[in-house]
């Protein structure tokens, strides 16, 4: 993106501070989307100027950012918007986190995409535990019936582990077929969105 230059020092240094606004803004996206959303409004800031035909540079500008709005407020849509379509196309688990961080205020679908990622990752911690502490990490039933999917300390016959050497090979499992659901919701929740 070409900035644009004004003649008008004060002019010049509201125009470089908006679109540094912006560009803190829209950091988290991807290059190409950051210089999408930099070329959208610098060319409504360039317009707007070849437009507006009375006043100063700087009395021109002023009122092209006020209408244009505070890049804080007028992008967090947009920018949560770009990082879930990001998330949806790379499966990234940054990516999704992100999209759902932004997108939290969107409505309790997201809340709970958190929570089940949580868990994808709790899988993985409890994969790591069953590798240093085996005796105490597992799925345990107490007496037939289910007493804890986790760490446990203790010494009492009635409480077995269930799975064995097989636990690790069922947490990895199952953390991928839930990372691959919580995905694919996810798509279908964006596509939903968009129609």
């Amino acid at each position: 993106m070409k900035n644009i230059e004004f003649t008008d020092k004060s002019a010049q240094k509201i125009y470089d501070s908006y679109i540094r606004r912006i560009r803190r803004t829209i950091s988290v996206l991807g290059k190409s989307d950051r210089e999408d959303v930099l070329m959208e409004f610098n060319s409504h800031i360039y317009e707007g100027i070849q437009n507006i035909h009375e006043g100063e540079e700087v009395e021109k500008l002023l009122k092209i950012t006020q209408s244009l709005g505070d890049p804080e407020e007028v992008l967090k849509s947009l920018v949560a918007e770009k990082k879930l379509n990001q998330a949806t196309r790379t499966f990234n688990p940054m990516h999704i986190f992100q999209a759902i961080f932004l997108n939290i205020k969107s409505g309790i679908i997201y809340t709970v995409f958190a929570i089940l990622y949580i868990f994808l990752f709790g899988f993985g911690i409890l994969m790591i535990f069953k590798i240093i502490n085996p005796a105490e990490t597992g799925l345990f039933f107490e007496n037939g019936k289910f007493l804890a999917l986790g760490r446990v300390r203790t010494t009492d016959e009635n409480v077995t582990e269930v799975l064995g050497n097989w636990f690790i090979p069922v947490m990895f499992f199952s953390a991928l077929v839930l990372y691959i659901i919580i995905t694919l919701i996810l798509k279908i929740t964006r596509k939903k969105k968009e129609d």
